[in-house]
């Protein structure tokens, strides 16, 4: 499933609005759920959806050093300018949803992201 198609069936909100199509467009290779941004950073993988409730731009920077396909923003957690600015500097799409993560994440699992 491609980001944009993710994004798609889900409903959520795209909050950077200058990303590439190539970004837009790129494979999801898996998900990933937690607010610790170290626990990211040891554990999500290249092409993984990152959901969590962080919106501050250190998201941004951990999202890009991983090389992750997408970060979901889930439960209207508030996200920050420098975090949307930092994000479409280095093409990672970010997206929000008023959904608690655990409901997303269930709604990811039923379209089998994650699943090989």
């Amino acid at each position: 499933m491609k980001v944009k198609e993710l994004l798609d069936v889900l409903n959520l909100k795209l909050l950077t609005k200058d990303v590439s199509e190539d970004a837009l467009y790129a494979e999801v290779e898996g998900g990933y759920a937690s607010d610790l941004l170290s626990n990211a950073m040891g554990q999500a993988q290249p092409g993984m959806v990152w959901v969590t409730m962080q919106g501050h731009q250190n998201v941004a920077a951990v999202a890009s050093l991983i090389g992750l396909s997408c970060v979901i923003v889930a439960g209207d957690g508030p996200v920050a300018e420098e975090t949307l600015h930092k994000a479409n500097m280095n093409d990672i799409v970010v997206a929000a949803t008023d959904e608690p993560a655990f409901e997303l994440i269930g709604k990811m699992y039923a379209l089998g992201v994650g699943k090989k």
